[in-house]
Order: structure tokens, then C-alpha cells, then sequence
């Protein structure tokens, strides 16, 4: 699996029109390209949240000092990157249509 930090850095993430029929052919069958799809997204958000959560934890203070929450730049900054990042969405969409994606059927077994 891919450094959670290369995630989505050459990936554009404005709309963009995409051809059904290219998704289609990548597995045979649109919903099943969409289902590996939205299963690989939902790996890339996992492998992210946790990472966003474990660089926060790092900064954070467990005293209830409201003047601390709101100074704390670092956290800002970290959370900024994060916001800007490809969705994971946008990335699975790329990695399966770049062939990075493995998947098999059930039937291949």
C-alpha cells in the first residue's frame, strides 16, 4: 500500500467528466468498477484518518486551556494539508484506472 503522503499530490481534484464506458471495461461490468472503487476509497480514508489523527495527537494537550486550542499553528498548518489533498475518491478512481489496483472475483478463487 502507498505512503499515505503520496496520496493525491499529482491527482487534480476538480470535477472532471469521465467516460463510463473506459470504467466499465477496466473489470467488464460499471457497478463492479465502482464497487472495487469505492472499496479502495474507503482503505485510503482509513490509512489517512489515521495518520492526520496520530500527527494531531502529537500536539495535543490534555488540559482544558482555551487559549492553547486556539494558538496551535502547527495543528492548523497540519490540518490545511490535509484539506487540500485529493479525496480519496478521486485517488481509487485514478489507481484503478491506472491499473495499481489489484482485485479479483469471488468466482476466481
Amino acid at each position: 500500500m502507498n505512503s499515505p503522503k503520496k496520496y493525491g499530490q499529482s491527482i487534480d481534484s476538480s470535477a472532471e467528466v469521465r467516460n463510463l464506458g473506459e470504467i466499465e471495461n477496466k473489470s467488464g461490468n460499471l457497478y463492479k468498477s465502482l464497487y472495487i472503487i469505492s472499496r479502495r476509497a474507503k482503505q485510503i480514508s482509513g490509512v489517512i484518518k489515521e495518520e492526520l489523527h496520530g500527527k494531531l495527537d502529537e500536539f495535543a494537550s490534555h488540559q482544558d486551556n482555551l487559549e492553547e486550542v486556539f494558538e496551535n499553528r502547527e495543528q492548523i498548518e497540519i490540518s490545511k494539508y490535509y484539506e487540500r489533498m485529493a479525496k480519496p475518491t478521486l485517488i481509487a478512481l485514478d489507481e484503478f484506472l491506472n491499473d495499481k489496483i489489484y482485485y479479483r472475483s469471488k468466482d476466481e478463487e
